[in-house]
């Protein structure tokens, strides 16, 4: 089974950073997530209770980051990649998440992880 769900371009704005500029004023997040997620069921009963519910994946993220005020990118993307393993059902998360404009010569930085199981 190699069925991914996705969510491309999530924007969601965080307190994030080590400096004093980054800890006062929300910054822009991008997020690219890919989850594994066997669609077979949800395809045959067309039911949204079967699926993995992105946009329910969606505001748990925006939720959920509203709360946190993490220093490093590292942390988030790996308490997100958790989050959604562990409420969603998926069985592997490729989480990508860029910071954009954090860099004057650089359109984003970030990181890119990948946790769980893509075989």
């Amino acid at each position: 089974m190699n069925d991914i769900v996705f969510i491309e371009g999530l924007r969601i704005d965080a307190l994030i950073g080590v400096h004093d500029r980054e800890r006062h004023t929300p910054q822009p997040l991008v997020f690219d997530i890919q989850m594994r997620f066997d669609n077979r069921i949800a395809a045959t009963s067309d039911t949204l209770a079967d699926a993995l519910d992105y946009e329910a994946v969606s505001a748990r993220l925006a939720g959920y980051i509203a709360q946190t005020d993490f220093m490093l990118v590292e942390t988030l993307a790996e308490c997100c990649a958790d989050l959604i393993l562990t409420e969603f059902g998926a069985k592997g998360v490729r989480l990508k998440l860029a910071k954009p404009d954090a860099l004057a010569n650089a359109a984003a930085v970030g990181v890119q992880i990948e946790r769980g199981s893509f075989s």
